[in-house]
């Protein structure tokens, strides 16, 4: 092993060591909780589309599996909503959790008889007051609250700024 090429490429390597770390801890400022405004602006588009799928889930069997991901990743930090819409939120998201089960076991053994304990009328009105729910949570807010962050740029990871 011939140790004159390495170290004329030990400047190189710990450049690359160095941007490495800068690149892990500019990461680790970055992530910010997510404000009470972004958690019901993104349970709210989850709400809307899952209202689409209900729509079309009839037509499409076995059909594709809910959004309930920013339910799963907040859940328990919606003590800022009144307890009715939390418990409407809470509700609804449980449902499709169940109904994302039943989809994975039609999916899984090939079979329809686990999507017809689905009632997508009652998934529909579950999803629609909760789309009224946050909505006027929203409107009752507006301009009270800080804007949801915006996602880093391309050149946002080298300069730390998001």
């Amino acid at each position: 092993m011939d140790f004159g090429d390495f170290s004329d490429n030990i400047p190189v390597i710990i450049t690359i060591v160095v941007l490495i770390v800068m690149q892990f801890f500019l990461r680790r400022k970055r992530s910010p909780a997510m404000s009470n405004l972004g958690i019901v602006q993104g349970l709210l588009s989850e709400t809307r589309l899952n209202l689409r799928l209900a729509e079309v889930f009839s037509y499409s069997r076995p059909g594709k599996k809910f959004m309930t991901t920013t339910w799963k990743l907040y859940q328990n930090k919606l003590e800022f909503m009144d307890q009715r819409l939390r418990a409407n939120v809470s509700d609804t998201f449980i449902l499709l959790e169940d109904y994302n089960g039943q989809i994975s076991s039609a999916k899984k053994f090939k079979s329809t008889s686990y999507l017809s304990s689905i009632d997508v009328d009652r998934l529909e009105e579950l999803l629609a007051e909760t789309q009224e729910g946050l909505e006027q949570w929203l409107s009752s807010r507006e301009g009270t609250e800080e804007a949801t962050p915006k996602p880093p740029g391309i050149f946002g990871d080298f300069t730390g700024r998001s």
